[in-house]
């Protein structure tokens, strides 16, 4: 009972936001249609059980007429449910469609806003494979929900429909057991009764591990997809190293889980079909067995009755015995919403994790500088990393930060940039300031050229000329005539010109704090010098902060700071400067 309570309150988390959002009225509108046509559909199913007596009566009484009459009254009764059942698909699927895409645009709202993407990473992930929760997930928890939601539904109005159906029937037709009648008001309602519930106790206990084998199934299957794709992107090392061997091996190795897993799914299934498809057999014959043997004794009972009793013992027993039926599809369905409660979870942990008044926060600075008044940042395991008293980045100044490998530079830059929330104190930051990171190795998105340089900005606000005149400028002139192809730029471009590309967009965004993280590391001293000059005349009024190891830049930055270890961690100083720009 934990366990339905739980996953109730998680579905009901999960689901209710939408028919609360803007789109409301058209979600419930629809939901609302395809309920009604639901009722719609029982309530034919009801005129079809009688309409078998009748038919089934006029057939064993050889009644022309009837029969012809009956066989007018099924053809309007099959019309109508075809129309309902068309109408009730169509609009359950724009319901699903509608849901999906408002459930999707708030996973990805949550997800990439201010960084927490990345947050989730460091806190773990514990929601892994994020693409899988918000693709697979998302469409399976909206069409399970509403198969499942809509389904039980049927099966109530069904239940006491028929019951009241089957009530009376129970009276006309006797039960006979060895020779003998017995008198029990509603014997078929509590045959079909008891018949279900043995058949739920017992898919219950030879079906449970099924959820917890799709769950594992399911982000096995992501965690072997997600490595595929990590050879893809990494094609060029792994063929560098000669290391397809151990890449086989690896993506072998974790296939075998999902083979191992998939077993365990189906010898659990093997059992769970072998004992669903016997009930579903037995459940054919079951009231005929209750009910035929009066038939054979009482002549009054016509052959109509009998069939209409077993119809309506077979829609009430189905009724029953819902939860049996949709077992497996619920296993799959819980495992699902485990995994999307356990998105959400990890996304509102990394906002907690922003929120934290004893994490590192952001605060307007009263001045032009961004400035440490008493910083700490740690590691996610909570070790000290890196201490800063009374510091800033001056405006205007050019600064380049040194340090041992190790000592968490790219660690501080994230700070500054407000994405690594380990540790405590505060980093002012002129209000409305503008800022630009520059790794390494830029990030480059699939598309044209145009957008990958001028990203994350819309390649409407850099026309076309503006962009080829930075190309030229950070000696990529030849990529000038490509600004329209569509390509994977981090793969067709070397490291080098990638990091040219890297430049060219801080020189089209002119931000008024740019700091680069080895972000000309892959070049030649020569090339790196000319792209620093290029820096300090397009952009004279912008911050620059560097990291770098070569001592060419001192050259090119008025001051530099040198992260020094100072007990169980690495403090920020002036050094002397050697040279000047």
């Amino acid at each position: 009972m934990n366990n339905i309570r739980s996953t109730l309150a998680a579905v009901w988390r999960i689901a209710t936001p939408y028919f609360n959002s803007e789109d409301k009225w058209a979600g419930r509108g629809l939901l609302g249609a395809v309920i009604a046509i639901e009722l719609l559909l029982v309530g034919n199913d009801v005129l079809v059980n009688q309409w078998r007596n009748r038919f089934y009566t006029a057939l064993q009484n050889k009644d022309w007429d009837s029969f012809k009459r009956e066989m007018l009254v099924f053809c309007a009764l099959a019309t109508v449910a075809v129309v309902l059942g068309v109408y009730q698909l169509y609009l359950n699927q724009w319901l699903q469609i509608r849901w999906r895409n408002w459930m999707t645009n708030q996973y990805l709202g949550g997800w990439l806003h201010d960084a927490n993407h990345y947050r989730m990473q460091l806190q773990g992930d514990t929601a892994d494979n994020p693409d899988q929760r918000m693709s697979d997930d998302v469409k399976l928890f909206v069409e399970r929900t509403l198969q499942i939601g809509v389904g039980l539904l049927s099966s109530i109005v069904t239940l006491v429909s028929f019951v009241v159906i089957l009530w009376g029937l129970s009276a006309s037709v006797p039960l006979l057991l060895f020779g003998s009648d017995f008198s029990i008001p509603g014997y078929l309602v509590w045959g079909a009764l008891v018949y279900a519930i043995f058949g739920t106790l017992l898919t219950q206990w030879i079906g449970s591990p099924l959820v917890n084998l799709d769950f594992h199934q399911q982000r096995l299957e992501a965690d072997f997809r997600f490595n595929l794709v990590r050879v893809r992107e990494n094609s060029e090392q792994i063929a560098l190293l000669k290391g397809e061997g151990a890449e086989r091996e690896r993506l072998s190795d974790r296939f075998s889980r999902v083979v191992a897993n998939w077993y365990g799914i189906m010898s659990r299934t093997k059992r769970l079909t072998a004992f669903t498809q016997s009930y579903a057999q037995a459940a054919v014959v079951f009231p005929f067995a209750l009910a035929g043997p009066a038939y054979f004794v009482d002549k009054s009972i016509q052959l109509g009755a009998l069939i209409q009793i077993a119809e309506a013992f077979g829609k009430v027993q189905d009724a029953l015995s819902f939860f049996v039926s949709v077992y497996r599809t619920m296993a799959e369905w819980r495992a699902v919403i485990a995994r999307l409660d356990g998105f959400e979870g990890s996304i509102a942990g990394a906002e907690q994790l922003a929120r934290d008044a004893a994490s590192i926060h952001t605060a307007p600075a009263a001045g032009g500088a961004i400035t440490l008044p008493q910083l700490l940042v740690k590691l996610p395991n909570g070790a000290p990393l890196v201490s800063a008293d009374r510091f800033s980045f001056r405006p205007g100044e050019r600064t380049l930060v040194t340090g041992p490998s190790g000592a968490g530079k790219s660690t501080l830059f994230r700070a500054v940039a407000g994405i690594w929330p380990f540790g405590h104190g505060a980093i002012e930051i002129p209000a409305d300031a503008t800022l630009m990171m520059l790794p390494q190795r830029p990030y480059l998105p699939i598309g044209s050229l145009h957008a990958a340089i001028v990203y994350p900005g819309e390649t409407a606000q850099y026309d076309a000329r503006r962009v080829r005149d930075v190309l030229a400028a950070v000696g990529l002139p030849q990529l000038a005539v490509r600004l329209d192809e569509e390509a994977h730029w981090n793969r067709m471009l070397s490291l080098g010109e990638q990091q040219r590309l890297g430049i060219a967009r801080a020189l089209l965004h002119a931000p008024q704090f740019l700091f680069l993280d080895e972000a000309t590391a892959s070049l030649d001293e020569p090339s790196e010098a000319a792209l620093y000059r290029l820096i300090t005349e397009r952009l004279p009024a912008t911050t620059i902060v560097s990291i770098g190891h070569r001592s060419t830049l001192d050259a090119f930055h008025q001051r530099n700071v040198v992260l020094v270890r100072d007990s169980d961690r690495f403090t920020l100083r002036d050094a002397v400067k050697a040279a000047a720009s």
